[in-house]
């Protein structure tokens, strides 16, 4: 307990410095498409990690920011802090949403998704760090550039460390009220294609095939693959087809958005798409799928990592609660190795991609002082 006390007690008393190493990365603007941005919201954020004592390493990359990596401390087993810096916001956002500080909260482009979750992972090895009890294990941190769009030049880095990990604690921000994710669907799509046969649409439109017609004939059988009491969402978001207004057109696309509870929620969504068939014979249809990340599923070793949290929190003097979203992170890849994955453990606040998206000051450090504790115990 008196760990766990001292942890907190630093934790508090360094307040300030959070909100500091917040606002300095947020003012950093680092959309995902802008690497030259990017690449100086990581400079920044190298020099502050080098400050508190971890050995930093860049992972270059030619066409998004370069990945950071730190470690700190040592022996045989890991436990990974994992993260991203880039945002979806362009650069000029910061005109119109300042970085302001109000009612307790603190405005921002990117605060909340996921700056303050870096701060925060910061703050908590600064802790174990500085208050005489550093962990018998060695902790590292990656935080990557390219989570907003899929991750492509970053997964690789992740399953990587990840396999080296005992556990995996995700900074990315926490649901309503502070509650963690131990559960996250995964995120997939198809594109639909519908090829007809094309003619004249006033002098024989009956020699056609509508490609158009036809896709809107599958839209409903499509839609109705969702499952919502089982999690399972499968929506067409986007739609288009023809070429010209006095053409019968002879192709049609539809982008399907798939979220799934679990792996085998997929392997169902793959079946159905596979027995799509046209309505008009003189049609062909066409199901292209992708898999963009698998589920993070409540595993036992996802429920005991998120009993051990929770014990930690209480006795912090707070209750941690638990949830699931229909949104991925890089966490869905830990998770799918078998590794035992928290997520959500970042900031409190709202409004992740909105204008309105802030903060909570006043709970930033017993966020660092719950993952501190946590990397502690376990």
């Amino acid at each position: 307990m008196s760990r766990l006390y001292d942890l907190q007690q630093f934790c508090r008393a360094e307040r300030d410095w959070i909100v500091e190493t917040t606002e300095a990365l947020v003012r950093l603007e680092s959309p995902t498409t802008d690497k030259a941005a990017v690449d100086r919201c990581g400079g920044e954020l190298a020099a502050r990690i080098d400050a508190i004592g971890a050995r930093v390493t860049r992972l270059p990359r030619a066409e998004r920011g370069d990945h950071l990596i730190a470690e700190l401390g040592c022996g045989s087993n890991q436990v990974l802090l994992l993260g991203h810096f880039d945002t979806v916001w362009p650069v000029g956002q910061l005109e119109r949403m300042p970085l302001v500080q109000s009612n307790g909260r603190l405005h921002g482009p990117g605060v909340f998704d996921m700056k303050a979750g870096i701060a925060i992972g910061l703050l908590a090895a600064r802790a174990l760090l500085e208050t005489g009890a550093p962990p018998s294990h060695r902790v590292v941190m990656l935080w990557t550039t390219d989570e907003e769009v899929g991750s492509a030049t970053s997964r690789q880095a992740i399953e990587e460390e990840a396999r080296r990990s005992a556990a995996v604690l995700v900074l990315e921000p926490s649901l309503p009220g502070g509650a963690v994710k131990t559960s996250r669907k995964g995120c997939a799509g198809y594109e639909v294609t519908v090829r007809g046969v094309s003619a004249h649409a006033g002098i024989e439109p009956q020699k056609g095939a509508s490609a158009v017609q036809e896709l809107a004939l599958q839209i409903p059988r499509v839609n109705a693959f969702q499952d919502l009491a089982r999690g399972l969402s499968v929506n067409v978001v986007q739609a288009w087809g023809g070429a010209r207004a006095n053409v019968i057109p002879d192709e049609a696309h539809a982008l399907v958005d798939v979220r799934v509870p679990t792996g085998e929620a997929w392997k169902e969504v793959v079946a159905a798409f596979a027995a799509l068939r046209p309505v008009d014979p003189r049609t062909t249809l066409e199901c292209r799928g992708w898999y963009d990340r698998p589920p993070l599923e409540r595993t036992p070793g996802v429920a005991r990592l998120y009993d051990q949290a929770r014990q930690v929190a209480r006795e912090l003097g707070f209750d941690l609660a638990e949830g699931g979203t229909g949104g991925g992170s890089d966490g869905n890849f830990t998770a799918a190795l078998g590794v035992p994955t928290l997520d959500g453990l970042g900031a409190i606040g709202d409004g992740a991609h909105a204008l309105h998206e802030h903060v909570d000051i006043a709970s930033l450090a017993d966020r660092a002082a719950l993952v501190a504790g946590l990397i502690a115990g376990l």
